[in-house]
């Protein structure tokens, strides 16, 4: 039976790309909910009283449940490129979907520490899903003028998962959460049926009507409208361009100097956002605060301080979307990151005078982190993922995703799995400064080597990324060849 889609909405609405955006990071929430779960279910499980298990986790075992995402998401992260472009983005959503839905189910069915590693695991396949699959699929359903902000949806579903899971893990029992989080993706898997397909991969694939009426629902236009008809044939002129180049990705990336780059930045960037900081965090946030709280006399509690964390991440995320259609790319990165960095200085330099009996306000912490995960939410983390998906054709796309977001993985994982012992052994100022640092250097990249995206077609983009040698050659060449048509 062929697939028909219909519009309810007026002609030309948006609507259609916004519920298919929301269902799209869907998974994002979920995954966004098990990196929270982290940081109140690690203090609870760690009581040595209160704990759900018999023996309370040790800080070992801690270690290794939050780094085995980051280790699992290194090749998960090139298995949903390969499937995204081999099954679709749609049917990968599916099984991302079915991990998120079997990491839970384990959590309910055991309490052994090799269940919790398990489970954990399957989050790094979540992981890759949503910074690669659910990145590329919301971009190929959106039209340029709205492509920066449904991209940016990606972040605002991951702060809102990390925030609900911050606030029921301090309201709610152990086992109603997992319960709660095992519905969420079988509730997803019902409704995304309903959902096109990727008008990018139809195309690839050679189903052109299909790919026609997917692209008229989403814009709420006839199958016959020219602007339909227009934004199809450029897609169809994209992946010819792609065909052309019979070169593999990876041998294509590393010849061509424009390609690379571009991969060169989406590298740098995605490296930049997982090393600001952020992550360690967020997985430890009420451990963090625990160890800033000590003898200071602060009224909240650990998980009630991570619960304005999560708060000011999901205000930040919601923000996005009001400027980065205005502002644009580049310079919301530069000012999250130079402004992330001064504040992963001062909480640095808080902790290094605490050590030497030097007075210092006892808020201070708390603000420097929810101004380091405000900046990381409005404007690290998403332009990290809207710069790289924009930087590529639909080729490329998955693997650059993919390869980026591994290395990023390698990084993420080392960071969870020695963050909590260089914290207790050394200092939290060693860490936190080289977080600083790293921000710091990214905003002076993001001025000298990163081009403007926003609302750009590739071959504008590309234009930037050449040299003025290059530029100066492309010119010579078009005037010879003028002359010699004129000749």
């Amino acid at each position: 039976m062929k697939t028909k889609y219909y519009f309810i909405f007026n002609e030309g609405s948006r609507v259609n790309q916004i519920i298919c955006a929301i269902l799209i990071n869907m998974p994002v929430f979920v995954y966004g909910a098990a990196i929270g779960w982290m940081s109140p279910m690690t203090l609870l499980l760690q009581d040595p009283v209160n704990s759900p298990r018999d023996v309370p986790l040790t800080d070992s075992e801690v270690s290794w449940m939050a780094a085995a995402a980051y280790l699992v998401c290194i090749p998960s992260d090139f298995l949903m490129a390969i499937l995204g472009d081999k099954i679709g983005r749609k049917n990968t959503m599916f099984i991302l979907s079915l991990a998120a839905f079997a990491c839970w189910a384990i959590k309910l069915s055991s309490m052994s520490t090799w269940a919790f590693i398990l489970a954990r695991s399957l989050v790094g396949v979540m992981m890759g899903g949503a910074y690669v699959t659910c990145p590329l699929y919301t971009k190929e359903i959106s039209e340029d003028v709205i492509r920066g902000m449904l991209g940016s949806m990606v972040i605002l579903f991951h702060t809102i998962g990390n925030l609900l899971m911050y606030v029921i893990g301090d309201i709610l029992s152990y086992y109603t959460i997992l319960w709660i989080c095992v519905t969420l993706p079988a509730i997803h898997m019902v409704l995304f049926t309903m959902m096109p397909e990727s008008p990018s991969y139809l195309v690839k694939k050679g189903n052109i009507e299909k790919a026609n009426k997917a692209l008229a629902w989403l814009r709420c236009r006839k199958e016959d409208d020219p602007a339909v008809v227009r934004e199809l044939d450029m897609l169809k002129k994209e992946q010819n361009k792609d065909d052309e180049s019979n070169k593999f990705v990876i041998k294509a990336v590393l010849t061509d100097k424009i390609l690379f780059r571009a991969f060169k930045i989406a590298l740098v960037v995605a490296l930049a956002r997982e090393v600001c900081g952020a992550i360690p965090v967020l997985n430890f946030a009420g451990d963090i605060f625990a160890t800033a709280s000590k003898d200071t006399g602060l009224v909240l509690s650990p998980n009630q301080q991570a619960m304005m964390l999560g708060a000011v991440q999901v205000v930040g995320s919601v923000m996005t979307f009001g400027v980065v259609e205005k502002v644009g790319r580049k310079g919301l990165l530069f000012y999250t990151s130079l402004i992330s960095g001064l504040s992963m200085c001062a909480l640095a330099s808080w902790f290094l005078a605490r050590d030497y009996n030097v007075y210092l306000p006892a808020w201070l912490p708390m603000v420097t982190l929810c101004l380091c995960i405000f900046c990381d939410a409005f404007g690290l983390q998403p332009m990290s993922v809207v710069i790289n998906a924009e930087l590529f054709s639909f080729k490329y796309r998955g693997t650059i995703m993919a390869a980026t977001m591994a290395s990023a993985s390698v990084t993420d994982f080392f960071q969870m799995l020695f963050f909590k012992p260089v914290m207790k052994s050394i200092g939290p100022y060693v860490a936190f400064y080289f977080f600083g640092g790293v921000c710091i250097l990214t905003a002076i990249y993001t001025i000298i080597a990163i081009p403007e995206t926003k609302a750009r077609s590739l071959e504008e983009i590309y234009e930037d990324l050449k040299t003025k040698k290059e530029k100066r050659q492309e010119s010579e060449k078009g005037m010879e060849k003028q002359k010699e048509i004129l000749a």
